[in-house]
């Protein structure tokens, strides 16, 4: 999906990372960094890593049966495979000792899901002499700004959805299901090209903003009603993310307005996403202007968060940057956000990157309140 310059790029990153902290070698274990860093990501079925030296050839210690699609898909050819019956924590142990790192300085993750308690005091056990150094959310931070091709990827999948909603919106009629919805959006997905046929949230609006991880159910709309859809395509693990209300029949002139108002502050939000903005002050724009508008009594949850890798992770979204009253961090050119605005029963979000003269929306699907006629 990438070119060899690209991964060279990400190499460059990590060993500048390394540097920074004396490291010798860097082992990569979360699915998101594997993916990045190699080209391949595989579960943890069984513990897994790869390794990248500052000076040298990096190799991949896994699975024997992962061997043959490793091969495949990264630019790695130093594959080292261990059988079921093997432990993986010791095959991985000794695979560091081969390739002559037993003595070295070792940095990991230790935010990584894949780095439990459990795996970082087996492998302190199991290399004695190495001393493991820890950079916290290095799996997170390397992979935040993103190159002309990976957003071109991510480009890819915010199609998808654009074309998903838009089908979803064509086909809709009182009495639609939720799980009707979904089926069309799944089926645009799988036809266009995307990973999987995973939609996201499709339900039945209620109240303010708690609808947004509401339970999957089969429910009916009818006229009055507001469907949610957000749709969450990925294409080679890089995921767009989008929302937008459905509403069946005409929409009362005060859910116009609050849909009005949202989209206005959303757009005051995207054009002050500029490389230096800090990340405080453009979320203040969407929550101070909820409140002013009492659209919400009390607005306590993100405005915006990373978008890029998504893989087999116990997290569906990736809150290593997040848009907060206590965000004091610059944004930069080539950060990817989901940007999100939610009250009175709607939802609008976009997949935004940061440009030079702003935020340049990937998803680019109509921004009203999308309507069933009855």
């Amino acid at each position: 999906m990438f070119s060899r310059a690209e991964y060279d790029r990400r190499i460059a990153l990590a060993r500048d990372a390394m540097a920074s902290s004396g490291a010798d070698l860097l082992l990569a274990d979360s699915g998101e960094l594997l993916a990045w860093l190699t080209g391949y990501t595989v579960s943890e079925t069984m513990y897994r890593a790869a390794f990248l030296p500052r000076e040298g050839e990096a190799w991949f210690c896994l699975r024997a049966l992962d061997e043959a699609p490793c091969r495949e898909k990264s630019w790695i050819t130093d594959v080292v495979g261990f059988a079921d019956t093997d432990e993986a924590h010791s095959a991985v142990a000794a695979s560091i000792r081969d390739h002559g790192f037993g003595r070295a300085r070792i940095a990991l993750d230790t935010n990584s899901y894949s780095m439990s308690a459990a795996t970082f005091m087996r492998l302190q056990a199991l290399l004695p002499e190495a001393t493991f150094v820890p950079m916290p959310g290095l799996s997170d931070s390397l992979r935040w700004v993103k190159s002309e091709e990976e957003i071109a990827v991510l480009a890819q999948a915010s199609e998808i959805a654009d074309k998903a909603m838009a089908e979803i919106a064509r086909q809709a009629e009182p009495g639609m299901t939720t799980r009707d919805a979904a089926a069309i959006a799944s089926g645009v997905f799988l036809r266009e090209g995307a990973d999987t046929g995973e939609v996201g949230p499709v339900v039945k609006a209620s109240g303010s903003h708690e609808f947004l991880h509401g339970v999957f159910k089969t429910e009916a709309i009818e006229e009055g009603d507001v469907l949610h859809v957000e749709l969450i395509p990925r294409v080679g693990n890089y995921g767009a993310r989008m929302m937008r209300p459905i509403v069946v029949g005409k929409p009362s002139d005060a859910l116009a307005a609050a849909a009005e108002k949202l989209v206005e502050l959303q757009d005051q939000q995207i054009a002050a996403m500029k490389p230096g903005a800090i990340t405080s002050d453009v979320d203040a724009i969407m929550r101070k202007g909820v409140l002013d508008a009492g659209l919400r009594p009390v607005y306590d949850n993100v405005t915006a968060y990373t978008l890029g890798l998504y893989t087999r992770t116990p997290r569906t979204s990736d809150f290593s940057g997040t848009f907060l009253p206590t965000s004091d961090w610059p944004l930069e050119e080539g950060m990817v956000f989901h940007l999100y605005a939610t009250a009175q029963g709607l939802g609008f979000s976009e997949t935004v990157v940061v440009g030079k003269q702003g935020g340049i929306r990937l998803t680019k699907s109509p921004r009203v309140i999308m309507r069933v006629t009855v």
